[in-house]
């Protein structure tokens, strides 16, 4: 599980240590792909297929899912952990997310988010003077899946 923020840099030739604490999770190797809110998503190889056999199962008739699968593979690059823990983010995706040089390395549970940090700074400032609306939100929207079932 990925837990925590952190402060990290990446260095001149696009490489991102990650947390020392999160590596072992991540022995397989990681996807890295555009994410939403202008960060990119990091996962581990194996949660990153179970996604993509989800989105590979929607119909071809539905353009929203064949725009979404264009949307999370179609910039997605794997990659290994090097020995100092680091792994290579593709100039494309630091682009995508404008990262350069100094970055915010988010753990959400199942993956890893890196923003870049007045980013991350806005759109926490936006959550944090939400937050108990957004709670009630989404706790409805669960409720309301528990219902359908």
């Amino acid at each position: 599980m990925f837990l925590g923020s952190h402060t990290h840099s990446i260095d001149e030739k696009g490489r991102l240590t990650l947390p020392a604490k999160w590596r072992q999770e991540l022995v397989g190797g990681v996807t890295i792909t555009r994410g939403l809110d202008d960060c990119l998503f990091i996962f581990p190889k194996e949660k990153f297929g179970d996604i993509a056999q989800e989105i590979d199962g929607q119909p071809l008739q539905v353009s929203d899912a064949r725009n979404w699968a264009r949307y999370i593979s179609g910039l997605a690059d794997e990659s290994e952990i090097d020995k100092q823990g680091r792994i290579l983010l593709p100039q494309n995706l630091r682009n995508f997310a404008k990262l350069n040089g100094e970055v915010v390395v988010v753990g959400v549970v199942s993956r890893i988010e890196v923003w870049n940090p007045e980013k991350h700074s806005a759109i926490n400032q936006t959550v944090e003077s939400d937050a108990n609306a957004l709670a009630e939100r989404l706790g409805q929207a669960m409720q309301r899946g528990k219902n359908d079932k």
